[in-house]
């Protein structure tokens, strides 16, 4: 069984507070894009249970393969159903430490291709409460449609939004920016009189002056070149620019397409028309 496990873009991310349990409560619109990981479920050769392999390609992973989200997520639902082994194969694509989300889909499309695999029947939304546990924005994935999350992200709702016809363009300057160096000196606004809910309905023409992600302010500041890609993709055209989710990656939003390629030599590079 192959599955192609796709990134995500954060339209706006706002920080309102933070909790007691030291998390922060924010407000983020998720939009899939089609840059895609790819996993391969196999069947294992023993009758053993509750036995996963993981082996990766692709872009390097670091760190303990047995604390990958995708082995995670064998191990989450072995918990509760008695599995038998199996081997995950990655190829990885997605730029990791980037803000597009591949670890938490990869671990998402992990729970849905085992819920299948073994005929679990486990529901959309036992999926997702499943892949909430692994992580925050893990169980956006499940359905994968764009979305309005909130809380520490785990708690989504489908919206009406459609990006396409745009062209899309995606840089990452190959720099890890951890969450714990993102949050630091984060700005938090507080309550707000208007949400990103409804500041999300405008048109994209007026979202440069709308729409914001609040960790740019922390990132920037440690890392002034992710700010100058995003002024680049301005000066280029874009109607739309913004870092995703707690960075590095940016990404634009054209009218028409645009080859900036030679423009950003020497940093990972996507685009497609959405």
């Amino acid at each position: 069984m192959i599955a192609f496990s796709n990134c995500k873009i954060n339209l706006g991310l706002h920080i309102l507070n933070k909790r007691d349990d030291g998390f922060h409560n924010l407000e983020t619109v998720f939009y899939s894009i089609p840059l895609n990981d790819c996993l391969e479920l196999i069947p294992g050769k023993n009758d053993a249970i509750n036995q996963v392999n993981f082996h990766s390609f692709g872009l390097s992973i670091d760190g303990d393969s047995n604390q990958n989200l995708i082995v995670k997520a064998y191990h989450l639902l072995a918990k509760d159903f008695e599995l038998k082994p199996i081997d995950f194969y990655l190829l990885k694509n997605i730029p990791m430490g980037a803000g597009l989300g591949g670890g938490s889909s990869n671990a998402a499309f992990a729970l849905k291709m085992l819920n299948e695999h073994f005929k679990l029947n486990i529901s959309i939304q036992k999926l997702k409460e499943y892949a909430a546990i692994l992580g925050s924005d893990c169980a956006y994935f499940i359905e994968n449609t764009p979305s309005f999350a909130k809380g520490k992200g785990e708690v989504i709702e489908t919206i009406d939004l459609s990006l396409k016809g745009y062209f899309f363009v995606l840089i990452n300057p190959n720099i890890h920016v951890s969450t714990a160096e993102a949050f630091s000196n984060v700005y938090i606004r507080g309550e707000q009189q208007t949400s990103l809910k409804d500041l999300i309905k405008n048109s994209v023409e007026k979202w440069k002056s709308l729409i914001e992600n609040d960790f740019e302010k922390s990132v920037f500041l440690n890392h002034p070149e992710i700010k100058k890609l995003k002024e680049k993709l301005y000066d280029n055209g874009a109607i739309y620019a913004s870092m995703s989710g707690s960075g590095s990656s940016v990404f634009g939003l054209f009218k028409e397409n645009i080859d900036l390629k030679n423009q950003f030599e020497g940093n990972f590079y996507f685009s497609c028309t959405l």
